[in-house]
């Protein structure tokens, strides 16, 4: 008994010891993880910028026929004064924010009403969405050509933005109805019994905490909109309503073998996308809605 008794004063530091060892052992197991993780990610993503690194350096390298060296604007500004550029630029961006504005003003009711609704009525409207959504684009461009040239709206802005207003419009439905089904309905039903009514509580309440789900709808509007070549080589003909991606695709044609030219409209076409994920990117937070629901 008294050597038992003796025994367990030893044995219990040594357990410790033991016990330590082995959490510094899976500490250091885990960190070598994370640093094999972050290498392969660092890895993945240099191979992924080396096409964009290669067209930014020749968008800035000189050209054959130019007398500048080392890295110039020469490319650039030779392709806003000797081309359309900057017409292409101005009617991808009036098609591409019009598009964005009218989608995400749309989607967001239309989504409010799917994420709340419980209806037959709005369940089979789910469905009809999901079916549009399920149908490509290519199916659709052959009946719009023919509806929209005896409308006059055939090599028109106008007529390019509604078809991809309702491209959009499926997708950035589900979009907004999967963020509102995240927010509590708890908020909207504290808000009705302060006064505020079903629209007044989607507006101030639903809105203001979906500012995340909303920037990401954008953003798919936005990307959608502005990449698009396969709709806007079936409706548009004159060079100077082009889009920005027919327009680098004409000029390729014209100027094969001028690179540098080329890969500096890329840049001027990489550039919108750049900016609005730059300036939106800090936007993204969803501590609003946990903020919103302290004390309750």
């Amino acid at each position: 008994m008294s050597a038992v008794l003796h025994a367990h004063p030893e044995s219990g530091p040594t357990l410790g010891i033991d016990a330590g060892k082995r959490r510094k052992v899976l500490s250091e197991a885990g960190e070598r993880g994370r640093w094999w993780r972050f290498a392969a990610i660092l890895i993945i993503t240099g191979i992924v910028l080396v096409p964009i690194m290669v067209t930014v350096l020749l968008a800035f390298t000189p050209g054959p026929n130019s007398t500048a060296t080392g890295l110039t604007f020469e490319n650039l500004s030779n392709v806003f004064s000797k081309t359309f550029a900057a017409t292409w630029l101005k009617n991808s961006l009036v098609t591409t924010l019009s598009t964005v504005v009218v989608s995400v003003a749309v989607a967001a009711p239309a989504g409010y009403v799917l994420s709340r609704g419980r209806s037959k009525a709005v369940s089979g409207y789910s469905l009809l969405l999901f079916v549009m959504q399920s149908l490509p684009i290519i199916t659709s461009v052959v009946p719009l050509f023919i509806l929209f040239a005896g409308m006059g709206l055939v090599d028109n802005l106008l007529g390019l933005t509604i078809i991809y207003v309702g491209s959009t419009m499926t997708v950035a439905t589900w979009m907004m109805a999967a963020y509102f089904d995240s927010i509590p309905i708890s908020l909207e039903e504290a808000s009705w019994i302060d006064g505020c009514s079903v629209f007044g509580s989607f507006t101030k309440v639903v809105l203001r905490n979906s500012l995340p789900g909303v920037l990401s709808t954008a953003i798919f509007a936005f990307l959608l909109a502005w990449n698009d070549y396969l709709v806007a080589i079936v409706f548009l003909r004159s060079n100077e309503i082009f889009t920005l991606p027919m327009g680098v695709q004409s000029f390729f044609q014209q100027n094969a073998t001028d690179w540098t030219s080329v890969m500096a409209l890329a840049v001027v076409m990489m550039l919108p996308p750049v900016i609005v994920f730059a300036t939106l990117n800090k936007y993204f937070s969803v501590g609003g809605i946990g903020g919103s629901l302290a004390g309750r």
